[in-house]
This record gives C-alpha cells, sequence and structure tokens, in this order.
C-alpha cells in the first residue's frame, strides 16, 4: 500500500514540478541559473515522499567558484531528486538529446539552459562540446556531467566518458567530483524510510596547464578519487542503516 501511495504521489509531484519549471523557463528563458531553481523545486519534496534519508557534505561544490565542471556518477532515474539541493549557481548540464521528448519536462529541460547532445550524431556532438567550451571559458558557468554516460543501478562506478574531461582541459577550468552511495542497492519504498543517501564533494582538480595528451592520466585519477570515496560512503550508510 505504502508502495503504491507513493508512485501515485510521486508522479502527481512531478507533473506539478515539471509545470512550475515550466513556467520558470518561460519567464526567463535560458538563464543560467534555472536548473538550480528547477532541481530543488523537484528534489526537495520527492525525498520526502520517497522517504530518502539524505546526508549532504557538498561544501566543495556549492562553495567553489566559478567556473567548473562537475563530475558526478549515476545511478538512476531518482538521482534527479538525490542530487537536486547540491545543484550550484549558473550550472548547466548536459544531456542526450531524446530527453527533450519527455512531456514537459524535456521542455522545460530546454528552456533551463540544459545542453542536448546527440550521441549518435559525432558532427553535432563535437559541435555541442565547442559550444560547452566557450561557455565555460567565457560565461561564468559551471556544467554538471554524469560521467560514466549511464545509469549504474547501484552496480558501482563504471568507466567514464572523456567528453567531461576533453572540455574541462580545453577552457582550463578545475573538475569538482561529487560522489553518492550506492543507494539503490538498499531501497526498499515499502519501508518508511526507503534508504539512505550520502553525497559527498571532492576538492577540485586543477586542469589548467594539462593538454589532451593528459587525459588518460586525469580520467584515471578522477576515477580512483570517486571510486574511493563511493566506498568509503557506502560503508557509513551501512552504518547508518
Amino acid at each position: 500500500m505504502l508502495f503504491v501511495l507513493r508512485i501515485l504521489l510521486l508522479a502527481i509531484h512531478f507533473l506539478l514540478a515539471s509545470l512550475i519549471g515550466l513556467l520558470i523557463g518561460l519567464c526567463r528563458p535560458f538563464n543560467p541559473d534555472n536548473s538550480r531553481l528547477c532541481a530543488r523545486v523537484y528534489a526537495l519534496p520527492a525525498l520526502r515522499i520517497l522517504g530518502i534519508r539524505r546526508v549532504l557534505d557538498a561544501e566543495h561544490v556549492l562553495q567553489h567558484q566559478r567556473p567548473a565542471v562537475v563530475v558526478a556518477n549515476h545511478l538512476s532515474n531518482h538521482d534527479l531528486f538525490v542530487f537536486g539541493q547540491v545543484v550550484p549557481r549558473r550550472t548547466v548540464s548536459l544531456g542526450k538529446q531524446s530527453l527533450k521528448w519527455i512531456p514537459l519536462f524535456g521542455q522545460l529541460y530546454w528552456l533551463a539552459g540544459n545542453v542536448l547532445v546527440d550521441r549518435g550524431n559525432a558532427v553535432q556532438a563535437k559541435k555541442a562540446m565547442l559550444t560547452t567550451t566557450d561557455t565555460l571559458q567565457h560565461k561564468d558557468m559551471s556544467l554538471w556531467v554524469f560521467a560514466e554516460g549511464t545509469r549504474s543501478h547501484g552496480k558501482g562506478l563504471g568507466p567514464f566518458k572523456k567528453g567531461a574531461f576533453q572540455m574541462a582541459i580545453n577552457a582550463g577550468v578545475p573538475i569538482v567530483p561529487v560522489c553518492v552511495n550506492n543507494y539503490t542497492r538498499g531501497m526498499d519504498l515499502k519501508r518508511w524510510r526507503s534508504t539512505t543517501v550520502l553525497i559527498r564533494a571532492l576538492p577540485p582538480i586543477a586542469t589548467t596547464g594539462l593538454t589532451l595528451d593528459d587525459l588518460p592520466t586525469l580520467m584515471h585519477a578522477v576515477h580512483a578519487q570517486m571510486a574511493e570515496c563511493i566506498d568509503e560512503l557506502d560503508r557509513e550508510a551501512g552504518t547508518q542503516a
């Protein structure tokens, strides 16, 4: 009964939050702070509906001076709610072009100034990356990227796509890793407290002076730091369960 009630309430909330976000986007289209506001509209009520207890240690991302590339691990569709409160000011995200076909949410995502990329079209994908690199360099904005490019569903940190790291190097901006524990492993929407989510932002990693020859080393270093952090968060979450 609790599961069904939560799914029903979440569907109603998603619809209402999408309408509110769409109004925000229509009132100030492509404003770079729309994503942060909309993320909070989605996140705060949804966490209560889902019974998710969240513990934040996110000063490194929330207090970081722009611009930067924020790199996070990606577990499930619930990440929209889980990460909503830690999206920093003037930050847009990089998403697949198919998102635009989701009713209300897709239009909201576009009006919020986020970048839609057709991964199957190499020319358009490269053009989007060049535009985003220019934005990072000249428009006082940051970029949020799920570096794995797909959801892990709690199976652990997957291999990274190189696009986020290429943009960070080309723009000369730091990378700020944001980690969340594998909360989907024990998530049970039939319990009042469905799961515990721990989020931790790591210190920024400078890319100044790096070239694309340094790309593999940079990706390996960020992956290793995040994997270690996620393992630590999993242990901490286990003690709080």
